[in-house]
């Protein structure tokens, strides 16, 4: 059941430090597609690079077309790191002026196991370039594999101990059998991030899991490490798709006056024909409706919806340790799984194996990164 209240923004919700954003760090994401959002590009366009590993030949420019393939990476780039801009900076990510790198690794119908790692090869051939410090990768690969003769989970330990934190989706198979864990989340250095559902509220006590995937893994790895919110996660429509088009729509017919909606309906043929279908009945019967279809299709206003998913939890991780790197740039991987992991905080009745060391505190994460620093003389 949808929330009475409002989507929280992921700030909010997490109590995010205000003051930093990801300033001077470098976030690649690895996913099916792309699209340059507004929230990534205005007023300042913070795509450093694009590239298709899958076809070489294509170019930034391409970013501009929205196709089937562009709604998922689009959504964990912009839950990431977008700055809210359709919204007025409501629905901001955590790391709202981290740069991007955009490595497209497959298409809506699937990301292959093997494209996945040349996408991680990609990264380390040219992290130096844009400065990746973070890679995030909402994406999974076909099959569960020790990470000692796996490619796929080799590719990503090489990018730790090239220097560069790698953050995973664990799944989200947590109600099948065996709830397995695919490379790249199963590799030891990888943290692997599982969803929180904390039910768009922020009262920790009422806090719960998502059916997130967990370990052990074919190695006998405990995953997941962390847990981030992977539900009721403010993220963007597509601009100009049909979603688009009936989300619109619908803010417009959730906001306007009784006597307006059968002729904004009229106005509007073919965006939603359950709407064209009562555009007949009498205006409570119609804001039923618009109510209804507003909760069915999960929109918060004509530019965003609520998403579900460990894909958006692990994109939420990976803006907090941007956070964490732009308090205390000296940090190395390893000290970034380590303090998000110490500060995180688990929920108490929730199995350890399911929920890891817990929920990711931002605050806390934020806090005993300066203190490193602090402690190593870093700045001095």
């Amino acid at each position: 059941m949808r929330p009475v209240t409002p989507i929280l923004p992921t700030p909010l919700r997490l109590e995010a430090p205000a003051d930093l954003a990801g300033r001077g760090v470098t976030i690649a994401f690895l996913d099916a597609g792309f699209y340059a959002h507004p929230d990534l590009t205005l007023p300042h366009d913070r795509i450093a690079h694009y590239v298709d590993i899958t076809r070489p030949g294509r170019t930034r420019a391409d970013l501009e077309t929205p196709d089937v393939s562009s709604w998922h990476g689009m959504m964990t780039s912009v839950v990431a790191c977008g700055n809210g801009w359709l919204s007025r900076g409501l629905y901001r990510g955590v790391a709202s002026e981290a740069r991007v790198v955009l490595v497209k690794c497959g298409h809506v119908r699937r990301v292959a196991h093997d494209d996945i790692r040349r996408g991680l090869e990609w990264v380390l051939a040219h992290r130096a370039r844009y400065d990746i410090g973070i890679v995030n990768i909402s994406v999974g690969g076909d099959y569960e594999a020790s990470y000692m003769h796996d490619a796929l989970s080799q590719a990503a330990e090489a990018l730790v101990r090239a220097g560069v934190f790698v953050c995973a989706a664990v799944g989200n198979a947590g109600h099948q059998p065996g709830h397995p864990v695919m490379p790249p989340a199963s590799a030891p250095s990888v943290l692997a991030v599982g969803g929180l559902d904390d039910k768009n509220q922020l009262a920790f006590d009422d806090y719960d899991m998502y059916h997130s995937s967990y370990g052990p893994t074919i190695d006998g790895l405990q995953k997941p490490e962390v847990i981030a919110p992977g539900i009721w996660v403010a993220a963007p429509i597509l601009p100009g798709t049909p979603t688009a088009a009936q989300a619109d729509l619908l803010a417009k017919l959730s906001h306007a006056p009784a006597s307006e909606l059968r002729d904004i309906i009229e106005a509007h043929p073919g965006v939603d024909e359950a709407l064209d279908q009562a555009a007949h009945l009498e205006p409570p019967l119609i804001r039923q409706l618009v109510e209804a279809r507003v909760r069915d299709e999960n929109v918060i206003s004509g530019s965003y919806k609520h998403v579900d998913g460990t894909s958006f939890a692990a994109p939420i991780v990976s803006s907090v340790a941007a956070l964490m790197l732009e308090a205390n740039p000296t940090l190395a991987p390893h000290d970034l799984r380590r303090l998000l992991i110490t500060t995180a905080r688990r929920i108490p009745h929730v199995p350890v194996d399911r929920q890891g060391w817990g929920v990711i505190s931002p605050a806390r994460a934020v806090e005993a990164a300066r203190q490193a620093a602090r402690g190593s003389g870093a700045g001095d």
